[in-house]
């Protein structure tokens, strides 16, 4: 089964089960290399990404996912591909920069897992990398809502961030660890801000 698939099925299924938002998708670039990176807060985090775009966006997911029978085939069909959590996988590392080295859109949840209390947690820095050094766009964006049925789930795109400052000189720990902190930064100012309204 396609991507396109699922990408339909989910829709039907948010509008249906949920009221569903979604906001600032024209900051997603309609063509080129992008990074989103996104709060995680449930399982279907990915699927309300994915579907809420018109672009396929690829997902890293932790490698165990692929070796449950069926779960493993729907994982990989939704344009994921697998990551050892825990350690630097180079394997997963070269594949996102071969997706971007393609002009594709690749979907990172920072924190690394979901999180349990709905508060950002500690970012790695990973998705910060992975956008610097395979030259890409990238859009912070958050989640917000319980997923409790027929209560409101929205997914907010912000801006893309100017990376022009990070990507002077050399390519350092402290330009990642920089970049990173500032993207957690904005996807916080994202939630602040729609919690207001």
């Amino acid at each position: 089964m396609s991507y396109r698939f699922f990408c339909n099925l989910f829709r039907l299924l948010f509008r249906l089960f949920y009221k569903w938002e979604k906001q600032g998708v024209e900051n997603v670039p309609a063509k080129g290399p992008v990074v989103i990176c996104c709060n995680h807060i449930n399982n279907l985090d990915p699927p309300l990404l994915g579907a809420s775009l018109e672009r396929q966006v690829h997902f890293m997911a932790k490698e165990e996912l692929f070796k449950i029978p069926v779960i493993g085939s729907l994982v990989h069909s939704f344009g994921s591909f697998p990551v050892s959590r825990g350690s630097a996988d180079k394997r997963a590392l070269k594949k996102a920069l071969e997706l971007l080295g393609e002009g594709r859109v690749l979907g990172v949840f920072p924190e690394g897992t979901r999180s349990k209390t709905g508060q950002l947690g500690q970012a790695h820095t990973g998705a910060a990398f992975i956008a610097l050094k395979g030259e890409a766009v990238l859009v912070p964006a958050a989640v917000l809502g319980s997923y409790r049925l027929f209560r409101r789930v929205r997914i907010i795109f912000g801006k893309p961030i100017d990376l022009s400052e990070y990507q002077k000189g050399r390519l350092t720990s402290d330009t990642i660890r920089g970049l990173t902190d500032r993207t957690m930064e904005e996807i916080a100012a994202l939630i602040a801000g729609a919690e207001m309204r």
